[in-house]
């Protein structure tokens, strides 16, 4: 269909990712092949354990997929300090997108798993490129706020593959203490799919209604005391909008060695290419008397030459030495590159909003950026144990971790054409041209952190922690740095092992976010500042496999937006966040799914000035004061192998830029889906089709920064997966 070899000019920075990757791999096969091999059904089931049983007190291991199979629930949460604690056990909001809920959705990016949890909408431009996402309205940080297996900061500036993956976890709200410096948003925890004890290899034939296909491999294999598993995907994308064209394709390797009770390591490795066209979207300008009219959602302005092209490699390494039943110490260290070619444009939406509605007539800005590059890399070390202090019991944690993140944007090179909206024309291909670096950035966020989880019996847990932060951003043009301490306390009180009540209190370090492509100073850093959280609720498990949460959250951030007067991204004044998050996740009964999710949020500027605007009082940009979800998934008992499910995805009206100069409306999707698994030639086989947006509804997807995005049009996605 396609080369995995994609060309690029020059030698590309990828290369060194691939080869750590591989290297590390070839250098551990050998050695665990020499090393004693663990009897089959101990060592296969290694990753599986959820503690090392002892006499005395235990310290609880890293659980990998030991969590509840075919579920939309989970029982554990693997981001952050709470080092796997059960989700009940955990004092702040946690989603949970599990792998059965994936599948059942058919979910091919992270937007399509993660408009399952209340509050996560598309921010500023569509989805095409990558899901550019926030929660509560708050931006997610591409470059730190995703993560891979907890730890590896990955770039989400390319669409990250979820075939792969076995859940994906938001830890909603501030949490410096682990992460260093990151946005309040919350970390988005993509956790790998693991190499199992019994052999699979599935196949799967995909496409949908607007002409995609491809094809996608899981491969799984232990010998002894080692395992390694393979995914991999090639697909021809459409996305069912006019002058668009696609493709893509990643390969994944995780590799598992534990040559006995003390000492295991795990490798993980993927690389992930696409190359899309980037549809054009609007640029709302401060003349704008309103806003422009949805028109059919198929509808693209600008030229099927637009493309963006991606490519990143990620690598992470962990290694673990059981000192005792109850003392580890631990080592990561990981690499992210992406390089990217960018073509964006926007429509101008300006001037007599009415009569440019009534014409049509206007003009698209658009840009070209090569060679964009980005790099991150991760070093972590921890000491982990429990001790007992008369009736305590302290699960502690000693750590140091460093990020360094380094970009290098080259200058753009912009310019104007003029078209018509309804009848756009296709202008003639401009060539990327080669462009210097002005102003590489590199950032270095090192932090020593240690957390005390204090339990007294059964019932009440209480958690400790504090860490500091030597955090630097230095470029050509500024040298910032800071240095701060950022506690945190929670109280969890249990007075059933099925019901939870607990409090949180935690300061946050974040970035000052990154300018938007838009803005005169695109790409540029703010400095960072502090975030402060409050947080309490309760989670309940009323029956077996179904737990219903509800929590009350206060967030105090420092304002940054992009300046409707100067177009300038800008740091003024103070937000505040608060609201009501509520969830059902998991079984109703054997045969009966659901997850459902709702929000009510109320995100406003406490103070700050863009322009001569005050935004005091004025609602966060993309902060709907409604977002909720509910799907359900039915295994009909009569009919083995026949389920059907539906959704529906509300989100609610938001303002497209911090002024609150106009709001988009809210809206609602729809999906539906059927599965169907029977024999042939002894051989499982799984149909499933799904419909997304049943009712073409047309809304405005993206918003912020004064920027829109467009929704996708209905489509129909199947599947046919068979294993060998």
């Amino acid at each position: 269909m396609m080369s995995y070899m994609t060309k690029r000019s020059g030698k590309s920075p990828l290369t060194a990712a691939l080869l750590t990757f591989l290297l590390s791999t070839t250098a551990l096969v050998p050695s665990a092949m020499a090393a004693d091999p663990a009897p089959a059904d101990e060592s296969a089931k290694a990753s599986d354990d959820a503690e090392v049983v002892d006499e005395g007190v235990v310290l609880p291991q890293i659980i990998v997929t030991a969590d509840r199979p075919s579920s939309f629930g989970a029982d554990y949460v693997q981001a952050g300090t709470f080092r796997n604690a059960r989700v009940i056990d955990t004092p702040l909001t946690v989603s949970v997108i599990p792998q059965a809920l994936m599948e059942s959705q058919q979910a091919t990016s992270l937007l399509d798993a993660l408009r399952n949890s209340a509050g996560v909408t598309s921010a500023q431009i569509n989805s095409a490129i990558y899901n550019n996402m926030a929660i509560r309205g708050l931006v997610v940080e591409n470059r730190g706020n995703y993560r891979m297996n907890g730890v590896l900061p990955i770039i989400n500036l390319i669409d990250m593959p979820v075939e792969n993956k076995d859940r994906v976890e938001v830890l909603k709200g501030a949490s410096a203490l682990y992460y260093g410096f990151t946005t309040p948003s919350g970390i988005i925890n993509l956790t790998t799919k693991r190499p199992t004890k019994n052999p699979i290899t599935n196949v799967t034939l995909l496409g949908n209604s607007n002409g995609a296909y491809g094809q996608s491999v899981d491969w799984s294999r232990s010998w002894g005391n080692y395992g390694l598993r393979i995914n991999e995907n090639i697909s021809k994308v459409d996305i069912g909008v006019d002058r668009t064209d696609g493709h893509k394709h990643f390969i994944s390797a995780a590799f598992d060695w534990k040559p006995n009770d003390k000492f295991f390591v795990t490798v993980d490795g993927e690389y992930i290419y696409k190359k899309i066209t980037e549809p054009t979207g609007y640029s709302v300008r401060s003349t704008a008397t309103a806003l422009p009219q949805l028109l059919d959602s198929s509808h693209n302005v600008g030229g099927k030459w637009m493309y963006a092209v991606g490519e990143e490699a990620n690598v992470l390494l962990h290694t673990q030495y059981n000192l005792t039943s109850a003392w580890s110490v631990s080592f990561d260290t990981g690499l992210s590159v992406l390089e990217r070619d960018r073509r964006y444009s926007a429509f101008y939406w300006e001037g007599n909003s009415a009569t440019q509605q009534a014409t049509g007539n206007g003009r698209v800005y658009y840009e070209r950026t090569p060679g964009n590059y980005y790099q991150n890399i991760t070093y972590r070390g921890e000491l982990a144990g429990v001790v007992e202090t008369g009736p305590f019991e302290h699960e502690v944690v000693f750590g140091y971790s460093q990020n360094d993140r380094v970009s290098r944007v080259p200058t753009t090179a912009s310019s104007f054409y003029n078209t018509n909206l309804y009848n756009p024309i296709d202008p003639p291909e401009v060539a990327l041209t080669s462009s210097t670096v002005p102003n590489p950035s590199k950032i270095v966020d090192k932090g020593y952190y240690v957390f005390d989880s204090i339990k007294y019996d059964e019932w009440a847990t209480l958690m400790l922690g504090i860490r500091h932060t030597d955090y630097s951003d230095v470029s050509k043009t500024s040298a910032y740095e800071k240095s701060a301490n950022s506690p945190s306390v929670g109280l969890v009180l249990k007075p059933f092992d099925w019901a939870s009540v607990y409090a949180t209190y935690i300061e946050g370090l974040e970035s000052g976010g990154v300018a938007p492509a838009a803005a005169t100073n695109a790409g540029e850093t703010l400095p960072a500042g502090v975030t402060k959280q409050k947080e309490f609720g309760v989670k309940v498990s009323p029956i077996k496999d179904l737990l219903l949460t509800a929590a009350y959250f206060s967030i105090e951030r420092p304002n940054s937006f992009l300046d409707s007067t100067s177009n300038t991204y800008v740091n003024s004044g103070l937000q505040k966040y608060k609201g009501w998050e509520l969830s059902a996740t998991g079984e109703i009964t054997k045969d009966l799914s659901i997850y459902t999710s709702a929000l009510f949020l109320d995100a406003k500027a406490l103070s700050g000035k863009s322009g001569a605007t005050d935004l005091a009082g004025k609602r966060v940009e993309n902060s709907a004061k409604f977002t909720g979800s509910v799907y359900l998934e039915y295994r009909l008992p009569m009919v083995e192998g026949l389920a059907i499910s539906g959704g529906a995805f509300h989100v609610g009206s938001r303002a497209i830029n911090a002024t609150n100069t106009f709001f988009v409306d809210g809206y609602t999707t729809y999906s539906a889906g059927i599965r169907y698994t029977t024999p042939i030639y002894s051989k499982p086989v799984t149909f499933r089709l799904n419909a997304e947006n049943l009712t073409d509804e047309k809304y405005w997807e993206s918003t912020g920064s004064s920027l829109l995005g467009q929704g996708l049009p209905m489509y129909a996605k199947f599947s046919v997966t068979t294993e060998f």
